[in-house]
């Protein structure tokens, strides 16, 4: 009996089992070289993948175009779709109307963003996705979303995750009030959005950043959220936050002029990033912070127009109000204001840093050298449970003897706690 014969007499179970765990789009083509019962038997598959590089040998856009429509159209019914390799509007629109309707996932690579072309197209790629009522989780890469989609209803959507977009406010609204169930929401690098509200009853985990100056302005309405990272708002919004565990805002091009967080009574992990955030806004969500767990601070300056120093934060009342934090990790501009003359002034027998466990301190400058030294070893001092303690020290601008002065006084302070301390 020769190869091919083998290969045409496997049992059904084993030939499905094998047909069921191939999912590149090559290598489905390929089972159809095997014989006439394997070629049939493809029409079973429910997932396949074109990776970016299905058809590199092939350098039309059309012709791609067509051996995907073709591929997609021999299927029985698709449960999953993947395609990065290039498509056109027309040829989507084709094989969405043939498998659409059993679609659960479908992530593609649209490669429309720097198009205007695609401004004009017909049908608009978006459009054509609104047959797929059944998906459970839609990803895209690269879309320009200026009009707002034909979706009548994603019923069924849960997970709604969309990389690299241009885009307004009224038509992301328009496309998020298509997805009224999501409970995962993921928006990365989105250009164009000034003002937005998000109102999704279901939502549980949402990572928005939009691209831009800065100063976009968010409200969100998720009463069952339970973990929220923002990058780009000045002012943020989140009225209910009864069961948010974990927190991060940043704003790497503005400043964080207000946020808004009635109270967040169960939130562990806090991160707090960016170049200037107003005094008034950090204040607030510090304080509402009271029982986070793990804290991450980096921001550089404050102010509400010019760039300002922190004020003095004073080290007993900052710690009294945290009393649950395991892991610290601060930079440059915090632990200065931490480590200023009165700061430690309070410090009495009764005072004690209950359950902090580790501590990681970047430190960029030798000014204010005895105050950092005595704010380090009241750390080792007053957190007896402290298991770790990281020290960075960053690229000192002072070329004055006191940078080497104040690097020789952590190198001893590293010597006599060599069992927690760590220089990176």
């Amino acid at each position: 009996m020769n190869c091919l014969s083998q290969m045409d007499s496997l049992p059904d179970a084993l030939l499905q089992y094998i047909l069921s765990n191939l999912t590149a789009a090559k290598d489905v083509a390929a089972c159809n070289c095997v014989s006439n019962r394997w070629k049939e038997s493809t029409d079973s598959v429910t997932r396949v993948v074109f990776p970016r590089n299905s058809f590199e040998s092939i350098l039309e856009t059309d012709d791609s175009d067509t051996i995907v429509q073709k591929m997609i159209l021999s299927f029985r019914r698709l449960e999953e779709l993947v395609v990065y390799s290039p498509f056109s509007s027309n040829g989507l629109a084709s094989w969405m109307a043939h498998v659409g309707s059993s679609l659960r996932l479908l992530e593609l690579r649209m490669d429309n963003l720097a198009s205007e072309e695609a401004i004009l197209e017909s049908p608009l790629k978006l459009d054509c996705l609104g047959v797929a009522k059944n998906l459970e989780t839609l990803r895209l890469w690269g879309v320009l979303m200026m009009s707002p989609p034909k979706w009548d209803i994603f019923p069924n959507l849960r997970c709604l995750e969309i990389v690299g977009a241009r885009t307004d406010d009224s038509t992301l609204s328009h496309a998020l009030r298509a997805c009224p169930n999501l409970t995962n929401l993921l928006l990365l690098a989105f250009e164009g959005v000034k003002s937005i509200t998000i109102d999704l009853q279901y939502l549980e985990h949402c990572k928005l950043d939009f691209y831009g100056p800065g100063n976009s302005l968010l409200v969100l309405t998720s009463p069952r959220l339970v973990s929220l990272d923002v990058q780009g708002c000045s002012w943020i919004r989140v009225p209910e936050t009864k069961f948010l565990k974990n927190l991060s805002i940043s704003n790497i091009a503005g400043r964080v002029y207000m946020v808004d967080f009635p109270n967040l009574p169960s939130l562990e992990a806090l991160s707090i990033r960016g170049i200037q955030w107003c005094w008034d806004a950090l204040c607030i969500i510090l304080q509402q912070a009271r029982d986070v767990k793990h804290l991450f601070m980096k921001v550089e300056f404050t102010g509400n127009e010019s760039l300002q120093p922190f004020p003095e934060i004073d080290f007993v009342e900052f710690f009294n109000n945290h009393p649950k934090l395991q892991t610290f990790d601060i930079h440059g501009a915090m632990f200065a204001a931490l480590c200023q003359r009165n700061s430690l002034k309070k410090l009495e027998t009764g005072f004690a840093i209950p359950c902090l466990e580790e501590v990681t301190i970047t430190v960029r400058s030798p000014l204010n050298a005895e105050q950092k030294m005595n704010t380090l070893e009241s750390l080792v001092r007053y957190a007896r449970g402290l298991k770790r303690m990281v020290i960075r020290i960053l690229r000192m601008k002072s070329n004055h003897s006191s940078a080497d002065d104040f690097c020789d006084d952590i190198c001893k302070f590293r010597y006599m706690h060599q069992h927690l301390i760590q220089i990176e």
